[in-house]
């Protein structure tokens, strides 16, 4: 089994705007291969737009943000949109510190997501 420490909890949800990730726990060198390949898997799907909900995320690494980053690049060659949802204090100010807030669409919840 993971150990408590390093897990990663990822569930996909489609519905009729848009493929949801509900990611909780940490995200860091040791998890972000999960959740690499759990977006390989979806991009290749090509889904108009994603939706990462960050709200049980408590945790995330420069690894970590290098894997979300990579997704949208992806992405962005068959015009997905990728938004981030409900992130946490401390999540949401390691993506402000480094600026990339202003690379992602960060919303609150998931309506507002939904409607982006």
């Amino acid at each position: 089994m993971t150990e408590e420490h390093h897990n990663l909890g990822v569930r996909t949800e489609r519905d009729p705007d848009a493929t949801i990730l509900y990611l909780n726990g940490e995200i860091d060198l040791r998890t972000s291969p999960r959740l690499r390949d759990a977006f390989l898997n979806l991009i290749e799907q090509k889904p108009a737009k994603i939706i990462l909900d960050l709200s049980e995320v408590g945790y995330i690494d420069s690894s970590g943000v290098g894997t979300i980053v990579e997704l949208k690049r992806k992405t962005a060659r068959h015009k997905s949109k990728v938004i981030l949802v409900a992130l946490q204090p401390r999540v949401r100010s390691l993506f402000e510190i480094t600026r990339l807030d202003a690379f992602f669409d960060i919303v609150e919840t998931l309506d507002e997501a939904r409607k982006k």
